[in-house]
């Protein structure tokens, strides 16, 4: 009879790697790339801060919604259960992970904080050192 350790949390669920990314890194436009990706988090995530950082936080807030989203689907067909760590080491999670924390700040922005406090948690609970790092 197999024993589970019920101290033990989900395993880490670790994403394959985004199809944007090579693009993206050779100096491809977010714009360009999310059209041609529309599934990529991480194209969603560069429009998201680029419009965070430069005071549309509305857009930032719908770019940073629709990356999150495509990351989710993405993270479920990869067998998260809704819980458990989405490693900011590993390197194709971040666009997923960035953009939770860009959505987080620009629902802080617009004073929705209910929002912004479940993109806090949700994102410390998936990734504590993508926490630190996007702060």
């Amino acid at each position: 009879m197999e024993l589970n350790n019920l101290l033990s949390g989900p395993p880490e669920t670790l994403l394959p790697v985004d199809p944007a990314a090579a693009e993206l890194a050779a100096g491809a436009s977010a714009v360009d790339t999310a059209a041609k990706y529309p599934t990529s988090s991480l194209a969603w995530s560069e429009l998201a801060e680029a419009a965070l950082a430069e005071g549309r936080t509305i857009e930032a807030y719908a770019y940073a919604r629709t990356g999150y989203h495509r990351g989710l689907d993405l993270l479920r067909r990869n067998g998260w259960k809704g819980h458990g760590p989405v490693p900011w080491e590993h390197e194709p999670n971040r666009g997923f992970l960035r953009c939770l924390a860009v959505l987080g700040k620009a629902a802080a922005i617009i004073d929705e904080k209910d929002e912004a406090e479940r993109c806090a948690t949700f994102l410390r609970d998936s990734s504590p050192t993508a926490a630190d790092v996007l702060s």
